[in-house]
């Protein structure tokens, strides 16, 4: 037990305070046995607990016992060890006496940007609200980016990895395959691990996973959240950037938006939108936006909103 305690990174997070260390026992009795379960993937499985009657809590636990999935887990602890922000899911405390770590997060009840604009209960959202979810999770970013000690790449920004809470505001999850790297280093993997459908072209090619990369995820991200459409890997990124122009041309002609009329200004607002997610999709890195930058953008768009209203 003393083994995993130290491989998971125990001795690390005993001078993390905002991380609880949990017992197999205290996990066993917040999730009455892992008897509900609020969602599944290839990592493993997530169950709802309840650490007291007004705090519920997630709790992810994987199913397998492979490096790739220990080691995802144990990173994902060391690195949400050092993130505290409204927009990225707080990470409350974790189980290291397991093989696994059992990882403990605060409960976001309303599911993943996944869910609300293609699942089968999807949620019509209006402009605005899309305006903000878009917004708060590129500060979400841009605080992993720029604002931590060590700047975090988050590696598999996806909407199934944002999730909503009650006033649908946004949270970044699943940070399994993020990487803690200096500002000025430069780091090559061999292991290429994401989404196919969201990730950047030039890291699938050279290994080379680096801020701009979670900026060309953004942008796909942003696509969805504009126009609904879910983003499929076989198109290359020309293919995204046309498409968001002749959408933007048929909301023009046709002055509808999500079903309803469209006012100018929501035109207007829709292709800065549209310019924002194009430039993301550069093929050229070095010519895409930080994420710094792409977050006071969206929050300037939601401040003209306001004036004009």
């Amino acid at each position: 037990m003393r083994e995993f305690f130290i491989r998971n990174g125990g001795p690390i997070l005993e001078n993390a305070k905002s991380i609880k260390i949990f017992r197999k026992e205290e996990l066993k009795r917040i999730t009455k046995t892992y008897s509900h379960v609020l969602g599944n993937g290839a990592f493993g499985m997530v169950y709802k607990g309840f650490l007291d009657e007004q705090h519920p809590v997630a709790v992810k636990k994987s199913m397998k016992v492979d490096k790739t999935q220990k080691d995802q887990f144990a990173n994902e602890v060391i690195i949400q060890s050092q993130v505290i922000h409204k927009n990225i899911v707080r990470l409350i405390g974790c189980c290291l006496e397991v093989d696994v770590p059992i990882l403990v997060y605060e409960f976001v009840s309303n599911g993943s940007l996944q869910d609300i604009l293609h699942g089968e209960n999807k949620v019509p959202l209006t402009l605005d609200k899309r305006l903000a979810i878009a917004a708060e999770s590129a500060e979400g970013l841009a605080y992993m980016h720029s604002k931590t000690s060590t700047s975090i790449q988050h590696g598999d920004v996806k909407p199934a990895n944002i999730l909503l809470d009650d006033q649908f505001n946004p949270k970044i999850s699943d940070f399994g395959i993020s990487r803690l790297i200096a500002r000025d280093v430069t780091e090559h993997t061999n292991d290429v691990i994401g989404d196919n459908n969201y990730m950047d072209p030039v890291y699938r090619e050279t290994g080379l996973l680096t801020n701009k990369s979670d900026v060309y995820s953004f942008g796909l991200v942003l696509f969805e959240i504009i126009t609904g459409k879910k983003a499929v890997y076989g198109g290359e990124s020309s293919f995204v950037r046309n498409y968001l122009d002749t959408y933007l041309t048929e909301i023009r002609a046709n002055k509808m938006l999500f079903g309803k009329e469209a006012e100018e200004k929501d035109i207007e607002h829709l292709h800065n939108l549209v310019v924002i997610s194009k430039e993301c999709l550069d093929n050229n890195v070095d010519q895409r936006p930080e994420m710094t930058d792409i977050a006071e953008r969206l929050q300037g768009i939601i401040r003209s909103r306001k004036f004009l209203n």
